[in-house]
């Protein structure tokens, strides 16, 4: 009788699939935004994929994932509002600017809710606002965050940011104060909560921190890692959770062109918007033709130049 080999024959890849779309995680605390779209990618066997907007592993909630084409539109989406709800501990500033971090100065002030209340106005709209020390900012082409855990002292430049809304929630006690902004791109609501504390001189750093939007995405959209996964079988069921393309797309206006205008602007080549029927805009727009995305174009005096082309599969 033949002896049976104990050798195993090594297991072989996968092949990654063209798979399209958006997803919306709810990440949990803990987990790196880049290893969320790791275990997305993997989850999906996907051969590309890219998420719009960091949340640091403190933070939990609304993080939108693009799937292949879908990349090509994460750029809109970052530009679009963010709305956050997010603890204030006082008492207490911290290198890192939320609990993660190391104590660096310390108050046995404690404010008072009307004065917090008062405050809240002062840092909303177009204000200036340095970021963290431990951020992605790059000075001299390094990361803030690695020159931070390095020990330099570096100095950031504040930059403008714009706050759409800041609204007092709620005071479960005289150490904590929560809030909710809805702001634009570039905010860190880290840095927001360090500057209030300095304000009203007793310090303070964010405890807790949850993104509840992204643009056009929410948390009625959104997914935890423990759903998705179950959702997933042998047919590929999870791909269920997956958002169109042109979803990413909400905040622009939207075009319908002729199927041959739709073949020109996909070889590279310019149309012409004729007629009384012509749309009166100018900037980037999405494309269409019999229901099908075809791209991203601009409008520029009256004609259409394509700028990114979908190849997405017809249904």
């Amino acid at each position: 009788m033949k002896a049976e080999s104990s050798s195993k024959e090594p297991q072989r890849r996968r092949e990654r699939r063209d798979v399209h779309g958006w997803l919306v995680l709810d990440k949990p605390v803990g987990m790196t935004s880049t290893h969320a779209v790791g275990v997305i990618k993997r989850s999906f066997n996907a051969k590309r994929a890219g998420h719009a907007g960091t949340l640091d592993p403190l933070a939990s909630g609304v993080l939108p994932i693009a799937l292949g084409e879908a990349t090509k539109t994460v750029s809109f989406v970052m530009e679009g509002r963010k709305i956050y709800r997010f603890t204030i501990r006082w008492g207490e500033e911290r290198d890192t600017d939320d609990a993660e971090g190391r104590i660096v100065a310390r108050s046995p002030e404690r404010p008072s809710q009307e004065h917090v209340r008062a405050l809240l106005p002062r840092f909303t709209g177009l204000i200036e606002q340095v970021p963290p020390r431990f951020s992605a900012v790059k000075i001299d082409g390094e990361r803030a965050y690695d020159l931070a855990r390095e020990g330099e002292m570096v100095e950031l430049e504040a930059r403008a940011i714009e706050i759409h809304a800041l609204e007092w929630t709620a005071a479960p006690d005289p150490d904590h104060t929560v809030l909710a902004a809805a702001c634009g791109k570039g905010t860190y609501i880290r840095a927001l909560a360090r500057d209030m504390g300095r304000e009203l001189g007793c310090y303070g750093h964010v405890a807790q921190l949850r993104r509840t939007a992204v643009g056009p995405f929410d948390e009625s959209s959104a997914v935890t890692l423990e759903a998705l996964q179950e959702g997933f079988d042998a047919t590929g069921a999870g791909i269920r959770h997956l958002l169109p393309v042109e979803s990413g797309l909400a905040a622009l206006p939207a075009l319908r062109v002729s199927l041959a205008d739709a073949g020109r602007l996909a070889r590279g080549q310019a149309v012409l918007l004729r007629g009384r029927d012509a749309p009166m805009i100018e900037g980037w727009v999405s494309i269409s033709t019999q229901g099908a995305l075809v791209g991203l174009a601009e409008v520029e005096r009256g004609e259409l130049r394509p700028r990114r082309i979908f190849n997405l599969p017809r249904t």
